[in-house]
């Protein structure tokens, strides 16, 4: 059967969100460069839709894009605007305005990570019954997302390259890149590695860069899991 020229589709994506909380311009730019800094590689043209409910209603929206997109920044929606005259000027220069919902499926991130909006602990849960697996290199550059699955990789993953899963992440090699476990919200997912040299590490919303990693696991076979709403490790024997 021939497919039709065009489909429009509702998919799921990880995006960061960049919450704005002081209308200084030097702040945010400060503020900006300090961030990037901490991983040059995990923010470098990446896409961000930009909250803005902690701005005054006289902030410069103009001067605060460009700012943003000075950074390497690709800003591809606003959300949490509520007045009027701010909300025509940011149609003006281009940018959507989005709606947050209680009941969407939106992946967005706090810090570099991903936080889903869901009801109950139970129900992410419950959406866990299945496994994809990945038996090849994972490249820099390429994202994989396993949506209400495990993953599992039995091979390499290349710094610049991107894991996420709604569940838990195995990976059965050296893990250079970024990898994102319990992406939908889900606390109770792990990620498992025999040779952790990841730049970020994160469980549903909670992460470490490099740097963060204790130094003692760098390297090693270890696992990843939130205690407490804390990130803890452990080495695996």
């Amino acid at each position: 059967m021939q497919k039709k020229p065009i489909e429009l589709k509702g998919s799921n994506f990880t995006l960061l969100v960049l919450y704005l909380n002081n209308h200084n311009i030097d702040i945010i730019n400060k503020s900006l460069r300090k961030k990037i800094k901490e991983c040059p590689g995990f923010f470098k043209n990446a896409p961000v839709i930009v909250n803005i409910a902690g701005l005054c209603n006289k902030a410069d929206w103009k001067r605060i894009q460009d700012i943003i997109t000075s950074h390497g920044f690709s800003v591809i929606g606003v959300s949490g605007c509520k007045n009027h005259i701010l909300k025509k000027n940011i149609i003006d220069s281009g940018i959507p305005i989005l709606s947050e919902s209680k009941n969407n499926n939106i992946n967005m991130v706090h810090n570099p990570c991903v936080t889903s909006l869901v009801k109950t602990q139970k129900d992410i849960i419950k959406k866990i019954e299945k496994t994809h697996i990945i038996d090849i290199p994972v490249r820099s550059g390429q994202k994989i997302y396993a949506k209400d699955s495990d993953l599992i990789v039995t091979n390499n993953v290349s710094a610049g390259a991107e894991l996420v899963a709604d569940g838990n992440i195995h990976i059965y090699g050296s893990v250079r890149g970024r990898v994102l476990a319990g992406a939908n919200g889900d606390i109770t997912r792990k990620i498992f590695c025999t040779r952790l040299l990841a730049e970020l590490v994160s469980i549903s919303g909670e992460y470490w860069l490099l740097d963060q990693i204790p130094s003692e696991f760098i390297g090693k076979a270890a696992q990843i899991y939130l205690k407490n709403k804390f990130l803890t490790i452990n080495s695996l024997s």
